[in-house]
């Protein structure tokens, strides 16, 4: 552990014309908030809400200057709360990080104690942001649609949003854990790398919208994961088999939906909201374990692409460009 007052963080600042500028900054740990904790990070992620953040969203962050990063991997340097050791491998998930508490794009951290979990000892720092609260996502919309009931004789999980962070790790457990997947993804150049993770056919995202205003579609998959929102949402649950669920966890296409209630009462169809932000601790800590057992991933290293901190102004513009794929891990001490 680093004993320098100093650290490395990105900042996000708003200009006088009403613009929003990114750059790497040095900054000293008497201006982080008093909290217990204080964590020197090693590992961050990149999720679509960061770029939100970094772009000058008002209802992800309000005030500014402010450092985004809704992940952060790291090692305890104290905890006033004795809740963790100096030297313990902690990682943080959701909450206000990176929302208006100073996040986990940065070299150190303070927050409170109990918005971090032990790291578990099968995971590295590393491949804890490999999954991120992208992966963690994953990880609870298919624990929710194991607790109503689905299996792999089912038949197909859809998943949308399948080149994204939680598309593409939702693609690679499911089929791990034996579904038969299929992927909807507006970037259909993209498709030999969705079969690689694991989805048995990948299909335009477009296409789940061709049943159009009919109440219900044709039932063509039991289950689905959708990451996306608006229509995309309401034509899935249309075309979900009988007794089947469709889990939610995006807006990317509109937090806004219209459709009748005939696939819940003619059909028993189920939709299931999924949180990763404000779960309880006892929650997240068990979703967690199985991120590092039954769920983890082998060749975890090939689902994210490390990059450095100083090259995430320019990643993050490509989250608001609609021109990434898959996860993307930050060295922050890289």
């Amino acid at each position: 552990m680093s004993d320098d007052t100093t650290f490395k963080a990105l900042v996000v600042e708003e200009t006088s014309d009403g613009e929003f500028k990114k750059s790497i900054q040095q900054r000293n740990i008497i201006d982080l908030p008093e909290n217990d904790l204080l964590i020197e990070v090693h590992y961050s992620s990149l999720n679509f809400k960061d770029a939100m953040s970094a772009s000058g969203n008002k209802r992800i962050t309000k005030q500014y200057p402010h450092t985004p990063g809704i992940d952060a991997a790291g090692v305890v340097v104290s905890d006033k709360s004795g809740t963790f050791k100096a030297g313990q491998e902690v990682v943080v998930f959701g909450y206000d990080l990176g929302m208006d508490t100073d996040g986990g794009l940065s070299q150190m951290i303070s927050i409170p104690a109990d918005w971090a979990v032990e790291c578990p000892s099968s995971l590295t720092l590393k491949e804890a942001m490999i999954y991120g609260t992208g992966g963690l996502t994953a990880a609870l919309s298919i624990q929710k649609l194991e607790k109503m009931g689905a299996k792999p004789s089912d038949g197909p999980v859809a998943v949308t949003g399948a080149t994204g962070g939680v598309g593409s790790i939702s693609i690679a457990i499911l089929s791990q854990l034996g579904y038969d997947v299929i992927a909807f993804s507006g970037k259909p150049e993209q498709s030999d790398y969705l079969k690689e993770l694991g989805a048995s056919e990948v299909r335009h995202r477009d296409t789940i919208n061709e049943v159009g205003d009919k109440p219900v579609g044709r039932e063509l998959w039991a289950n689905a994961i959708d990451t996306i929102g608006g229509n995309y949402l309401a034509n899935l649950l249309k075309q979900t088999k009988a007794g089947g669920a469709v889990t939610s966890c995006g807006l990317a296409g509109g937090a806004e939906f219209s459709m009748t209630v005939m696939p819940f009462i003619t059909r028993a169809v189920s939709l299931l909201g999924i949180d990763s932000v404000y779960i309880p601790l006892a929650d997240k800590k068990a979703i967690w374990q199985r991120v590092a057992t039954d769920m983890k991933l082998p060749n975890l290293e090939s689902y994210g692409e490390e990059i450095t901190l100083e090259q995430t102004p320019e990643y993050l513009d490509r989250f608001m460009a609609s021109k990434t794929v898959g996860r993307y891990v930050v060295n922050v001490r890289g």
